[in-house]
C-alpha cells in the first residue's frame, strides 16, 4: 500500500507541475498579445553594490596610522624622472629605471605643469607612470617642514607579465614619520602596533637585513602566517612567516634634496603592496582576481 500511495503522489505531482506550466505559458503568452506588464509576475531584485576589495583594505590600512597621528596625502601618477628616481637616491644605473621595469610617456617634460615638475626645470627631465607612491615623500618634505607623519595610497605601474602573483598595475601604500630624534626602536614599534591591528593581536613579526636606495639601514618585514599561526604550512612555504614589505630609516641623503638638516633629523619610511595584504588577509591566491570583477567573487566580501 506505502509504494502505490508514493506512486499516486508522485503522480499527482508531476500532472500538477505540468498544469501549472501550461496555465504560465497561456498567461505569459496573453499579455505578449494584449502588449501589457503583468505586474503580478515577481520580479527581478538588483544586486546590492559595495566597495571593491582593495578599497576597503586601503581604507582598512591607512584608518590604522590615522589613529596613530599620520595623515593621508594622494600625489600624480604621471612623475617625473627628478621625484621617482634621483630624489629618492636610486643612481643613473640602477636597473629600476630601465625601460624594461618602468613605463615611460613619449610627452616631453616641458609639456608638464610647473607644478608637476615642482621648480625642477625639464631639462633632462622624462615623464614616467609611477614606479612606486615613495615620490610623495619628496614632494611633501618639500612643502612641509618636520614633524611629517604621512601615508600616500594610490597606483602605481611597472613592467610585468599578468599572472597570480604580478599585475602591471596595482596599489601601494607609502608611510613616512621624520620628526626630530625618531629612532629605530620607535620605527619598529610603529610596524609591530600596525601589523597587530590589520592580522590580529597573536601577530608577530621579523625584521632582516636588506637594501633599498633611500632607507639606511634597511629591513625586509615579515609577519607570521595567519594560515598555520607560524608553524608552518603550504601558504608560507613552511616556513611560518609571510614577507609583507620592504621599509627603513630614511637615508641622510635623501634629506639632502629637500633641504632638511641631516645631522638634526630621523625618521622611516616603508612600502607595501595592497594586494599582497588583501591576498594574506583573505587567504587569496590569484592576484588576477581583483581585476577580473567578478561578482561571485567580490560579494563574498561585501561589508
Amino acid at each position: 500500500m506505502g509504494k502505490a500511495y508514493n506512486e499516486l503522489k508522485t503522480h499527482i505531482e508531476s500532472v500538477l507541475e505540468d498544469k501549472i506550466r501550461q496555465v504560465k505559458i497561456h498567461d505569459d503568452e496573453r499579455s505578449a498579445r494584449a502588449g501589457k506588464l503583468d505586474l503580478s509576475l515577481p520580479g527581478l531584485a538588483p544586486r546590492r553594490g559595495a566597495r571593491h576589495l582593495i578599497i576597503q583594505t586601503i581604507e582598512e590600512i591607512t584608518g590604522i596610522f590615522q589613529r596613530i597621528g599620520f595623515s593621508v596625502v594622494e600625489g600624480p601618477e604621471v612623475e617625473t624622472d627628478y621625484y621617482n628616481f634621483e630624489a629618492l637616491n636610486i643612481p643613473a644605473d640602477h636597473p629600476a629605471r630601465d625601460t624594461m621595469d618602468t613605463f615611460y610617456v613619449g610627452v616631453p617634460a616641458r609639456a608638464a605643469s610647473a607644478e608637476l615638475l615642482g621648480g625642477h626645470g625639464d631639462q633632462g627631465q622624462r615623464l614616467l607612470l609611477r614606479t612606486h607612491t615613495s615620490p610623495m615623500q619628496i614632494r611633501t618634505m618639500e612643502k612641509h617642514k618636520p614633524p611629517v607623519r604621512v601615508v600616500v595610497p594610490g597606483k602605481t605601474y611597472r613592467r610585468d607579465n599578468p599572472d597570480a602573483s604580478h599585475s602591471f598595475m596595482f596599489h601601494q601604500i607609502e608611510g613616512l614619520a621624520v620628526d626630530f630624534n625618531i629612532t629605530f626602536r620607535e620605527f619598529k614599534g610603529t610596524m609591530e602596533y600596525f601589523l597587530r591591528e590589520f592580522f590580529g593581536p597573536k601577530t608577530r613579526t621579523r625584521f632582516q637585513s636588506s637594501y633599498f636606495p633611500f632607507t639606511e639601514p634597511s629591513v625586509d618585514l615579515a609577519a607570521t602566517c595567519g594560515a598555520c599561526d607560524g608553524s608552518g604550512c603550504r601558504a608560507c612555504k613552511q616556513s611560518g612567516w609571510i614577507e609583507l614589505m620592504g621599509a627603513g630609516m630614511v637615508d641622510p641623503a635623501v634629506y639632502g634634496f629637500v633641504g632638511y638638516d641631516a645631522g638634526a633629523l630621523s625618521g622611516f619610511a616603508f612600502g607595501m603592496g595592497v594586494e599582497r595584504f588583501a591576498m594574506v588577509k583573505y587567504g587569496i591566491d590569484d592576484l588576477q582576481l581583483f581585476f577580473q570583477n567578478d561578482v561571485r567573487f567580490l560579494q563574498q566580501f561585501r561589508r
